[in-house]
């Protein structure tokens, strides 16, 4: 007689999530929109709205259940009625990502809170970064948690996974992509960054730990963000927020300066 195959666990389950099953209206909505995979079916219960007729144009099955039957199957607390099936996110290329001349990445040196995870893909996507790099080891997968907390942003940001981060950076210095580390530490303001305008990778470190030794030491530039209150750190998802934001203010602002001047040499 042949072995049972041994249960898996939830992590492991959660290594092999690539997005499939996505929850939350705004999530959904987004995955409709995007139209970038296939959407096998969206169970739901309660009023559509704007959904049917997503749903519709898309010829994605809408499948009625009442709740109780829609909440057995959600692996999150609250998903708003709505749970969609979806074929699994393609992974990114890291090194097509790092070629890019407007690089703007945010790389998570094993971030394993969901609800962060889907936070930060959702600030970076906002912000205008090119792309997300994840570790594939001691790191939270593309959960329906994470996807319902990155409110669709993850049909827009190219996700790529690594075996490490640090050896993505020694790619990125090969590439001529500046690697900023985000550490309370940091003698450099993230409000007054060199390199924002150049191509970058914004590298954040786990919950409580921070930046590895590996990833801080491949880091060229170490950035803080100035606190000013009792309370000395942010969580992860929030330091990202900033952070993305302002890279995104300073590349606008450059962008723009060289935009006048061009406009003014053309003036001439």
């Amino acid at each position: 007689m042949s072995p049972r195959p041994r249960e898996q666990s939830g992590r492991e389950r959660e290594k092999r999530d690539l997005g499939q099953q996505v929850e939350g209206r705004r999530a959904v909505r987004e995955l409709l929109v995007a139209g970038k995979r296939r959407v096998n079916e969206i169970w739901l219960s309660g009023d559509a709205g704007e959904l049917e007729d997503l749903a519709e144009e898309a010829r994605v099955r809408i499948r009625r259940v009442p709740v109780d039957q829609l909440e057995r199957r959600a692996r999150t607390d609250a998903p708003q009625g709505v749970v969609a099936s979806a074929a699994p996110i393609v992974p990114a290329d890291v090194d097509a990502l790092l070629e890019d001349p407007a690089a703007f990445l945010v790389a998570l040196d094993g971030v394993t809170d969901p609800q962060n995870l889907g936070a930060v893909i959702r600030s970076a996507e906002t912000a205008g970064a090119t792309g997300m790099v994840l570790s594939r080891h001691r790191a939270v997968g593309l959960t329906p948690a994470v996807t319902k907390a990155a409110a669709g942003a993850l049909e827009y940001l190219p996700v790529a996974f690594v075996s490490g981060i640090p050896g993505v950076l020694e790619r990125a210095a090969r590439a001529h992509v500046w690697s900023v580390g985000l550490d309370a530490d940091g003698d450099t303001s993230v409000f007054e960054l060199p390199v924002a305008d150049q191509p970058l990778v914004v590298v954040l470190g786990a919950e409580g730990r921070g930046l590895s030794r590996l990833a801080r030491a491949r880091c060229e530039v170490i950035a803080s963000i100035p606190m000013h209150g009792h309370i000395e750190s942010l969580n992860v998802s929030a330091a990202a927020a900033i952070a993305c934001s302002e890279v995104a203010r300073q590349r606008s602002s450059t962008s723009g300066q060289h935009k006048t001047a061009t406009h003014t040499e053309h003036q001439r």
